[in-house]
């Protein structure tokens, strides 16, 4: 049995901070403070260029819902060409309708112009309106990997539905069940001692001073609760321990 620890970055000290930790693959997004959204290229080169690890590309052009205009989806479409052609391993997409179901034909679309690279359905999963149904047709498409909280927020709270879909993944043979949102070292073992999955995605962040000494108080560049002068990073001693918990006969063939 292969286990996927799988560390998502918005920078390439976090990036070069999971391979050190032993993290099997990236997810790369920008701005991860809400959410993420699409990174540009130059940190996508960046980052393999100084970690030999696959990456996967978060596609998502805002905050917010999984609803997108014609204009958006557009970017979503170049976004996949673009990525593909710098050589990602995969790209992480999710595309609803109005109603809370996955939007198969945009979906379909992107798929297609991901070509070879292996697709994961992001947490747009966590608000659809029918995760079972979603899960098949993730099926469907040929995705590879399905990224879920168990639509709670946290996977801890989402225990009850991961463990379904886990069960559905092994009488189908459907996309494999990663759980995100909040996963620590210590949530990855209870996981292990009651459910069958083997995937799992987390950030590992830490909250770094910055380097400035002149601080100019009550000018915010963003959302005012944030501070201007921290910043979240990947800690390697977190991904190494969370890398720790996993069974040692990872077999894995990402690397």
């Amino acid at each position: 049995m292969d286990y996927i620890l799988e560390c998502c970055v918005d920078s390439v000290e976090s990036a070069i901070a999971a391979a050190e930790g032993g993290a099997d693959r990236l997810e790369l997004c920008a701005a991860l403070m809400i959410g993420g959204i699409s990174p540009g290229l130059a940190l996508f080169e960046q980052v393999k260029a100084c970690c030999d690890l696959p990456v996967r590309v978060l596609l998502r052009p805002r905050f917010g819902d999984f609803l997108y205009t014609d204009y958006e989806f557009r970017m979503l479409e170049r976004e996949t060409e673009m990525f593909r052609e710098a050589g990602a391993e995969g790209i992480v997409i999710g595309c609803l309708r109005e109603d809370g179901s996955l939007h198969m034909e945009r979906m379909k679309e992107l798929v297609q112009a991901a070509g070879g690279m292996k697709v994961t359905l992001h947490r747009a999963f966590d608000v659809c309106a029918d995760p079972a149904e979603t899960y098949r047709q993730a099926g469907e498409l040929g995705i590879d990997t399905v990224l879920t909280s168990g639509q709670e927020k946290d996977c801890l709270t989402g225990l009850p539905l991961l463990k379904k879909l886990s069960g559905l993944q092994k009488e189908t043979g459907g996309p494999r069940i990663m759980a995100g949102a909040g996963v620590t070292p210590e949530v990855i073992k209870k996981f292990l001692a009651c459910t069958e999955i083997t995937d799992y995605h987390l950030s590992a962040k830490i909250l770094v001073d910055s380097g400035m000494r002149y601080r100019k108080a009550g000018v915010p560049m963003g959302l005012p609760a944030m501070d201007e002068y921290s910043i979240f990073r990947t800690d390697s001693r977190i991904v190494a321990e969370a890398k720790a918990c996993l069974p040692n006969d990872n077999m894995t063939a990402l690397h």
